[in-house]
Order: structure tokens, then C-alpha cells, then sequence
């Protein structure tokens, strides 16, 4: 049996699939050690400036082991200015929402989480919180069907 892994901002895992050092070069793309061009899933610039727009308070939640270079390609992309509550280290997902709501003091039922795992989606699913398998990565389409479930979750 061949499983196919996908991801949620970018198709890769920065920890394995990424060389260091990544640099902005004057393209104004980020290029990491062996000179591959990262990429991103194309919707996610729009979806991030749509819903911080929006007024939505956006968090990222990463379990890397390599939690440094995720950071870095957020804040070489421009896009650690979308993530006002970056929890990004090595763990469960479960851990990065209790520190969410900690933080934010928002009930888990008025969050909304999108992730490429079905293990994530079902442990932070169990805390209440709408949860959405984005298998391709996020994207416009995905990104309303979030929003949809959320608002049935929360009538």
C-alpha cells in the first residue's frame, strides 16, 4: 500500500525535506543550501491576508524538530506578521492548543484548525475544536468548507 503525504502551508516538511541555510535572493524567492526554489501552496498568501484582514486572530501550530528554520522561512516569506500566536516546537497538537487557549482565552469550540494528519485533526478534534483534513494543503476551497463547518459547529 502506497500513502501519499501532503502538507498544509507548503509541500514538505522543513525538518527533513529543506537544506539550510535559506536566503531571500532578489527574485524575492526564498532558495534553501542546495539552491531548490521553496514553494508554497499558491492560495496560502491570499488566505492569510483575506483573513487577517478579516480580523481573524491567526496561530500556527507545528510539531517540527526544527523549529528554528520553520521560523525562519515564516519570517522570509513575510508571513510571521499573519501568526500572533506562533507555537512552534517539537509535540502533540493537543499541547499547542491548551498554550492557544491559554493565551488567547478563547474556548476551544471558537477555534478552527485545518492540518494535513488525520492524527492531529482527531486528537484536537476530541478537545472541541473544528477541525478540517486539508490532504492537498490549504486552499481557497478548503478554506471555505473550514469556515462553513466552524458556523454549523458553533449555530
Amino acid at each position: 500500500m502506497s500513502v501519499m503525504k501532503n502538507y498544509t502551508l507548503w509541500p514538505f516538511w522543513i525538518d527533513t525535506h529543506v537544506t539550510p541555510p535559506m536566503i531571500k535572493k532578489g527574485d524575492g524567492f526564498v532558495y534553501d543550501g542546495s539552491g531548490k526554489k521553496i514553494k508554497y501552496y499558491n492560495d496560502v498568501p491570499d488566505i492569510l491576508e483575506k483573513l487577517k484582514s478579516e480580523g481573524y486572530s491567526l496561530g500556527i501550530a507545528s510539531r517540527t524538530e526544527w523549529p528554528e528554520g520553520a521560523k525562519q522561512l515564516l519570517k522570509l516569506l513575510d508571513w510571521e506578521k499573519y501568526f500572533e500566536f506562533p507555537e512552534i516546537y517539537p509535540g502533540r497538537k493537543t499541547t499547542h492548543f491548551k498554550r492557544f487557549q491559554e493565551k488567547t482565552n478563547y474556548k476551544y469550540q471558537h477555534m478552527l484548525f485545518f492540518d494535513d494528519e488525520e492524527r492531529n485533526i482527531r486528537d484536537v478534534r476530541q478537545l472541541g475544536v473544528t477541525s478540517i483534513l486539508v490532504p492537498n494543503g490549504i486552499s481557497h476551497h478548503m478554506l471555505k468548507e473550514g469556515l462553513n463547518q466552524f458556523a454549523r459547529n458553533n449555530q
